[in-house]
């Protein structure tokens, strides 16, 4: 395990915190009610992508003025989705998710044709997936015990060396190489571009690291969900920021074009940005809002997935505002 080093920020001290209730926000519904939004992400072009829970179906929007005018459009994959949290999309615009009842990840073409890869295993518990720049295809598979590699045709399997291994996020840098949280493990698990594999001890224990994202300085930015906690790797070094309030529920991560980094309160019904320091909670308009999930798109605007059956946006001139 590498030596670390910590710098803790302990709430009340260097952080800030403030609630901003002034709107900014485009909600939609799914058109069926029973859709669950769970992942989200944006396109190169800023179409954004959404995993629907018990459905057949994957969920797009093209971009926030397609929102406003409650333009969710359901494309038919042909089978039913079950806990669909890997979602990604590549620079070709190609869209691609994890399948797991069908033992699969699967990917929409530009073209609108949908390709599947078989994973070969009886059975597939699959967590969350990246598109590295080199359009290699990352996702946890928790049933394998690996973070596992999807190019040029071929799947190369990089096994978790504990027994209480089971990836669960995943983000690749620019290097190339891919990272993952191992929640019940307590670590980051990280895949160098020459396939070599170690884990980095992550110092609050039992802090149950789960969605995780990486800056344009490759620095490894997760969540801390069992003690509340944002966290950054980087250079041998763990800087960890303690979220003020209660627990809310922290999920899903998102860095802005600004490099402010996003995340999800579920049981505090916001959104929350942490950006110089200071943290900043954007209530949503609803009172059982559910955010699960986060993207950004290229001019700012924050998406999010939220639980309750909606999809909706904070317009870049709310988020970005001091």
């Amino acid at each position: 395990m590498n030596r670390i080093s910590i710098a803790f920020i302990a709430a009340g001290a260097m952080l800030l915190a403030s609630c901003d209730r002034s709107g900014g926000f485009t909600e939609v519904r799914s058109p069926v009610k029973a859709d669950i939004p769970a992942a989200i992400a944006v396109a190169p072009d800023d179409t954004v992508w959404i995993t629907l829970e018990f459905s057949h179906a994957i969920g797009r929007v093209r971009g926030i003025e397609a929102l406003r005018a409650e333009k969710l459009e359901r494309i038919d994959k042909g089978s039913e989705n079950l806990e669909p949290l890997g979602l990604a999309v590549g620079r070709d615009g190609s869209v691609w998710f994890t399948d797991a009842p069908v033992r699969k990840i699967s990917r929409i073409k530009p073209d609108g044709t949908i390709e599947s890869v078989d994973l070969g295993t009886p059975i597939a518990k699959l967590g969350k997936l990246a598109v590295a720049a080199d359009g290699a295809v990352w996702f946890a598979e928790g049933s394998m015990y690996s973070l596992t590699r999807y190019k040029n045709g071929e799947l190369k399997r990089h096994t978790v060396e504990t027994v209480r291994g089971n990836p669960y996020a995943v983000a690749v840098d620019s290097s190339g190489t891919a990272w993952a949280t191992i929640s019940n493990a307590n670590e980051l698990m990280r895949v160098s571009p020459q396939g070599e594999v170690s884990a980095i001890d992550v110092p609050t224990y039992g802090s149950a690291p789960g969605d995780l994202a990486v800056d344009s300085g490759g620095g490894v930015w997760f969540i801390q969900f069992r003690t509340n906690k944002l966290a950054r790797y980087a250079a041998g070094k763990f800087d960890e920021y303690a979220i003020p309030g209660e627990k809310g529920g922290v999920a899903g991560l998102a860095i802005a074009p600004d490099g402010a980094v996003w995340f999800a309160m579920v049981r505090r019904h916001a959104l929350c940005r942490f950006r110089k320091g200071e943290f900043k909670v954007f209530a949503l308009p609803r009172d059982d809002a559910r955010p699960v999930s986060l993207a950004a798109d290229s001019k700012g605007n924050i998406w999010y997935a939220d639980l309750g059956g909606w999809v909706g946006v904070l317009t870049a001139a709310i988020a970005q505002r001091d």
